[in-house]
């Protein structure tokens, strides 16, 4: 990779993934949701210093229409809304909100969630039926074990699907009751075709998530935020764990976390080639796993 050097900032992005020979980026770790609820996002990472011990400005604090311009100019051709609840009777309202949403994009893969409630099978059916292609659950948020019995048929139908499921389930940035390998490693036990992505790679527990990629067909990881200057200061990545990296290129998926980052989004992708695991590693994780996985046309 002597030749090809890191986007220098925003404006460059488009440049960097032409010289590799791209149509531009699928990114799998997107959020876009609705108003009161974005704000309230935003209000939390405003008071971060509290919750993390470090600041968390965030970057792309735009009105909607900014923030999808923004992706445009980047080149992300695809990428979710990945709506998550925080207790019961959101999902359902979330998942018509982010299918609605879907509607007004092209790029926008339609995206779905759910908790552990006994309406989760019924509209998680219904949001399959109606076209969904990647589902969000955030374990530390929900506050709930993915085990959970009330979501066994909600489990077997995506099993059986093949559909998606970006899966926050490190214990990073902040552990929960449920985060880390154990809950998902049981999960899979009992659902092992599963179409997981996990997401941050699994922060802070990489190598654990690691050996799950490696050992189940169908786990893959998202690099959210991995590798940065932010995360690298409070959950460093182990280079002897690099080669492992680079043999699960087709499990890798590019995830940014766009809109609320503390850094430019060219960053992430500075993060990434600064890893050294070479320019078909980074073509096979900025675009051809997505495009694979959400069976996209260049």
């Amino acid at each position: 990779m002597t030749s090809l050097h890191p986007p220098a900032d925003d404006a460059d992005v488009p440049r960097y993934w032409r010289e590799l020979g791209l149509p531009g980026l699928v990114d799998v770790h997107v959020h876009f949701l609705p108003d009161p609820v974005q704000a309230k996002v935003w209000q939390y990472f405003a008071q971060a210093e509290t919750h993390y011990g470090a600041g968390w400005p965030i970057t792309y604090a735009l009105p909607v229409d900014e923030r999808l311009a923004v992706l445009d100019r980047l080149g992300v051709r695809a990428f979710p809304t990945l709506p998550y609840p925080h207790k019961p009777g959101m999902a359902a309202w979330l998942n018509e909100w982010s299918a609605a949403f879907a509607r007004r994009d092209p790029r926008v893969l339609r995206s779905a969630t759910f908790y552990p409630e006994p309406e989760a099978a019924g509209y998680v059916a219904e949001a399959l039926a109606g076209g969904t292609r990647v589902f969000k659950v955030h374990v530390q948020v929900g506050r709930f074990d993915p085990r959970d019995p009330l979501l066994d048929e909600v489990w077997a139908g995506l099993e059986e699907a093949g559909t998606p499921v970006v899966i926050h389930c490190g214990s990073g940035p902040l552990a929960g009751e449920h985060t880390g390998p154990e809950p998902v490693t049981g999960l899979l036990e009992r659902y092992p075709r599963l179409q997981l992505v996990v997401a941050h790679l699994g922060m802070p527990e990489y190598r654990d998530f690691l050996e799950l990629a490696e050992r189940y067909e169908r786990v893959h990881l998202d690099t959210t935020m991995f590798a940065t200057d932010f995360t690298e200061r409070l959950m460093p990545f182990d280079p002897a764990d690099r080669p492992r990296l680079s043999a699960l290129r087709a499990k890798v998926l590019l995830g940014s976390d766009f809109p609320s980052i503390p850094y430019p989004y060219a960053h992430q992708l500075q993060a990434l080639h600064r890893l050294g695991l070479g320019e078909e590693w980074l073509r096979a994780v900025l675009w051809e796993n997505g495009a694979r996985l959400f069976d996209l046309e260049a």
